[in-house]
């Protein structure tokens, strides 16, 4: 038996090298078929597809496709050649990486219907996450909802942002009651609410000052004049009234001097 599958393992390898242009699908007899054997396979296409979304995905958008050079089939094989996979179900990872970059378009709208923001400004990591909760609730029928979104939390948790659970639990959401109506409502749940287009953060703008007001010429007359005394600017010198002599009653005159 443990010939058997080294046989089987090394024929999958040779075929994905020299042929990778063809059905990358392996005999899952051969290998691991668990629920933690799938949920591995997750892990090892979310790396895929971040790599490619990186690379290949990017410069196609961006018009240079000269640069193309990493093929899903490629990221695939060097997984298989640099990973010890024995423990991962090797049918599930070679479907999703190949048919997710092939329904990439189909699927970005999918999950474009239930965004707050254009789908060029999701992380990469989310990216690619959102890809695969949508690919298996369009094409595993027979993997429940529940367990799609509960699988999508779990990457997040190893892989993405703190606060990206948020974002992708609620997108799953709208989806699997789109493309799973009658599962979602047998289990009795309402249709989620829309999602709400985020506003753009306002700057705050400056609050402009009233201007200082001018004293007209009228005004200055009209001023009451002020009671302090003036200073000289040529002599510094305080300008104060002269002081009348008093005269005393009681001062001698000068007919009292002739008596």
């Amino acid at each position: 038996m443990t010939d058997h599958l080294k046989r089987t393992d090394n024929a999958a390898t040779s075929t994905d090298t020299q042929n990778p242009e063809q059905d990358l699908h392996t005999s899952e007899s051969s290998y691991k078929t668990s629920h933690t054997a799938v949920r591995k396979a997750r892990r090892f296409v979310l790396q895929g597809l971040y790599e490619w979304l990186m690379t290949d995905y990017r410069f196609s958008k961006d018009g240079q496709d000269e640069w193309r050079n990493n093929a899903p089939h490629d990221i695939a094989a060097r997984t298989r050649a640099t990973n010890a996979m024995h423990t991962v179900h090797l049918g599930y990872y070679h479907e999703m990486m190949q048919e997710i970059p092939q329904q990439i378009d189909a699927l970005d709208a999918l999950i474009a219907e239930h965004l707050d923001r254009d789908i060029s400004k999701l992380d990469m990591v989310e990216h690619a996450i959102l890809l695969i909760g949508a690919y298996e609730l369009k094409n595993r029928i027979e993997v429940p909802y529940k367990v799609v979104l509960d699988e999508a939390m779990k990457l997040n948790s190893h892989f993405g942002a703190t606060d990206a659970h948020k974002l992708i639990n609620a997108v799953l959401d709208r989806l699997a009651y789109d493309l799973r109506t009658i599962e979602v409502q047998a289990d009795g749940k309402e249709k989620p609410a829309p999602a709400v287009p985020s506003a753009p953060k306002a700057t705050p703008k400056a609050v402009p000052q009233a201007p200082k007001a001018a004293v007209s010429a009228t005004d200055a007359q009209d001023a009451p004049a002020s009671n302090k005394p003036r200073i000289s600017a040529k002599k510094g010198a305080i300008k104060r009234e002269r002081a009348t002599p008093k005269t005393d009653s009681n001062a001698p005159t000068n007919n009292d001097s002739n008596d």
